[in-house]
């Protein structure tokens, strides 16, 4: 019989689907509010013109690029969290969450300095001047913002870790029904305010940003949170958790921010090859986004399991935990799948906005084939999401790092080649970043099951 675990007055099967949506599901809920948020924000621009939508996109990952690597770092908080939790140690949760807070009082400042760099970035990758305008409003605004989004970082994965997503879930709404509202009152200028357009979007990106760490610290300094988690006694430096968390979370955030650049270079690849391939390019990414981001909840349900079961040295029920998620992800990717190859054409205009009818002729076929393709690897994004979770979850990140680095260079170069070298066209040019991405998820399968990570001690 399969053993069973008591989680607040309930019995989950360990490692099971049920186990496993109590976790995921408000995760995400959570991703799908970030999703939200991003796509209005499109809309929103979209109003204004369709450069400006492309440089919320533009603007939005070069702000990722230059935070990601503190992100990657930050986020392995929800597999150490969990691991201590497991092991019983609920202390060392609280005191992981503390070594958190100083890196981010480490990173903010750096990333700051690091400003400079991401205009530069923009003149290297011949951004049109008419995006170039609105793209370095926006960035300049959201990069001061960061700041928040850290601190957001930092929290989701202690809160993910001891499996307590519903916090998570709670502080994501109100980010975004505080980011939809206050944007739309000031892209707009409603209310008295002035229209700011861009600026506008930026600024009340930022402010949601800050309510949303404020609903955190209310619930991590609740009576209860902090008398179970000892927190009064886990602000103090602990170089043997740090170093646990550099160690392990380096590889990830190395990962991340190399990623996150391959991933901008692809984007700015595509945008520079005119306005018609940049406009369809956002679109058909808009829409990869809404079928990638809710899977990143699964993926952090799986990772705060994994790191639960290894902390507690059950390999077998950190495995079923796995394929409990994949599941979830498969059947959620699947129902993406539908829509792309099925209801193409609705997705594509929803962002028809204020561009010009005989513009978006040549844009709206476009978009609709590039989307249509998608549908090809959205599965694979399931399995490739699921098995990443379950491989950080368990330490084996260093694998990852290099893996994930290999497939996501691989499509920017194999674009850059394929657009500069040979002129081929830009449909042919999204079959190979396709054919890459799935040759990573068969890569990530076969190392999952080859089975090192089981041999992983992270509390050793």
């Amino acid at each position: 019989m399969t053993k069973k675990i008591s989680l607040k007055a309930h019995y989950y099967d360990k490692g099971g689907v049920k186990e496993m949506l109590i976790i995921a599901l408000p995760m995400v809920v959570s991703y799908a509010c970030d999703v939200v948020m991003q796509i209005t924000d499109r809309l929103f621009m979209a109003e204004i013109a369709p450069e400006a939508m492309n440089a919320v996109l533009g603007g939005g990952l070069s702000v990722l690029v230059l935070s990601f690597f503190f992100v990657g770092v930050l986020s392995f908080t929800t597999s150490l969290v969990a691991h201590y939790y497991g092991a019983g140690l609920k202390i060392n949760s609280a005191k992981v969450l503390t070594q958190a807070f100083i890196l981010v009082l480490i990173a903010y400042p750096l990333i700051l300095l690091l400003r400079p760099l991401g205009l530069l970035f923009f003149q290297f990758m011949k951004v049109t001047p008419e995006q170039l305008v609105y793209q370095v409003q926006y960035f300049n605004i959201m990069v001061y913002g960061i700041l928040f989004s850290l601190l957001r970082t930092a929290f989701t994965g202690y809160f993910s870790g001891i499996g307590n997503t519903r916090t998570v879930m709670i502080a994501t709404s109100v980010t975004m029904v505080a980011n939809v509202g206050l944007n739309y009152v000031l892209v707009f200028g409603k209310l008295g305010f002035p229209t700011m357009g861009i600026q506008g979007v930026a600024i009340g990106t930022v402010m949601a940003s800050a309510l949303g760490t404020i609903v955190f610290i209310w619930r991590y300094f609740s009576a209860k949170n902090a008398i179970e988690f000892e927190v009064k006694k886990s602000f103090r430096f602990d170089w043997r958790i740090m170093k646990k968390l550099l160690y392990y979370g380096t590889p990830q955030g190395t990962e991340m921010f190399v990623n996150m650049l391959a991933f901008n270079v692809l984007v700015f690849i595509f945008q520079s090859q005119g306005n018609i391939i940049a406009t369809a390019t956002t679109i058909t990414f808009n829409w990869d986004y809404i079928s990638f981001i809710p899977l990143i909840g699964i993926e952090i349900a799986i990772m705060s399991l994994v790191g639960k079961y290894m902390g507690a040295k059950d390999v077998k029920s950190a495995v079923r935990s796995t394929f409990s998620g994949l599941k979830a992800g498969l059947l959620y990717s699947l129902v993406c799948l539908i829509l792309f190859v099925w209801v193409p054409e609705p997705l594509v205009y929803m962002f028809k906005g204020n561009t010009d009818d005989a513009m978006f002729h040549q844009i709206a076929p476009l978009a609709i084939q590039m989307l249509q393709l998608a549908s090809l690897y959205v599965l694979f994004d399931a399995i490739m999401v699921c098995l990443v979770g379950a491989l950080r979850g368990a330490g084996d990140t260093y694998w990852t790092m290099w893996a994930s680095i290999t497939a996501h260079w691989s499509m920017a170069i194999v674009a850059y080649i394929m657009f500069e070298f040979f002129g081929y066209h830009v449909i042919s040019v999204w079959l190979a970043v396709i054919v890459v991405i799935i040759v990573f998820a068969m890569v990530l399968l076969h190392r999952f099951f080859q089975g090192k990570w089981k041999k992983i001690n992270v509390l050793k």
